[in-house]
């Protein structure tokens, strides 16, 4: 008996399911193709595409060239005109040392000021400058860059006499311009870390300067991620400033340097 009643049900599923197969053909045949809404969804993609190439891709891809471009041109100009030996480094009478901070957020002491100092005094101590040009920010009264670094030199036991102070160096373009149009040289040693010497040597060639410059120790890739990836802006910024031609912010009377 329970045989015969599962035979039966499997007989009704069976006839359901031939029946609903019907259904559903004769209802395929009705539907719409959906062709229409495939080539719709094409024309969207075509132009979401188009969107992103030239709203997005392109000007990213600019960018980026750009950034790449200015920095290989900077560097392969300056590369054998920057010097880590002192033995090696022609002599100049004035070395350009470029400000920075003595100490960074937190109090901790900047090692970028740190080696520049040390940079500078193994340069006037092998003879190969006369005088060291300090040249950094004194915008604010409590901020004195230069300040700083002479009085740093001091300690480091370099005379008063060779040190010459430039509180308008704003910007690195503004202490390069600055070493010719105030303090009349067209030759000087540019003293900081070597992608710094290297921007300051390209814009030392467009001002007219002959410059050439002693490379400070670095600070790590960890410590100086931030200097590091704001150099890369401030290389687009040279090209920038030749096309509009920018000046120093602060010229004024010439400061003769003694020979």
């Amino acid at each position: 008996m329970y045989l015969t009643k599962i035979i039966n049900v499997g007989e009704y599923f069976i006839f359901v399911g031939k029946e609903m197969k019907m259904v559903l053909k004769e209802h395929k045949g009705k539907m719409p193709t959906g062709e229409p809404s495939k080539t719709k969804g094409r024309k969207r993609w075509k132009v979401a595409r188009r969107v992103f190439v030239y709203v997005v891709f392109l000007p990213v891809f600019v960018c980026c060239a750009g950034i790449l471009f200015c920095n290989y041109r900077i560097s392969q100009y300056a590369g054998d005109k920057v010097f880590e030996d002192t033995t090696l480094i022609p002599y100049n009478k004035v070395g350009l040392l470029l400000g920075t901070s003595p100490r960074v957020k937190g109090g901790r002491t900047n090692l970028y000021f740190k080696h520049r100092i040390d940079a500078a005094v193994a340069l006037y101590n092998a003879g190969k400058i006369k005088y060291i040009l300090i040249s950094g920010d004194n915008r604010r009264h409590n901020y004195n860059e230069p300040q700083a670094m002479k009085d740093s030199l001091l300690k480091r036991g370099i005379p008063k006499e060779a040190l010459v102070l430039d509180f308008a160096g704003l910007r690195t373009l503004d202490s390069v311009v600055r070493s010719k149009e105030i303090f009349g040289q067209d030759s000087v040693t540019v003293i900081s870390q070597q992608f710094h010497n290297e921007r300051a040597i390209f814009l030392a060639r467009h001002y007219g300067i002959s410059a050439i410059g002693f490379n400070a120790l670095d600070v790590s890739i960890n410590k100086g991620m931030k200097t590091q990836i704001r150099e890369l802006f401030a290389r687009v910024k040279v090209y920038l400033d030749f096309f509009t031609g920018k000046q120093p912010r602060h010229l004024g009377n010439r400061i003769e340097i003694p020979e």
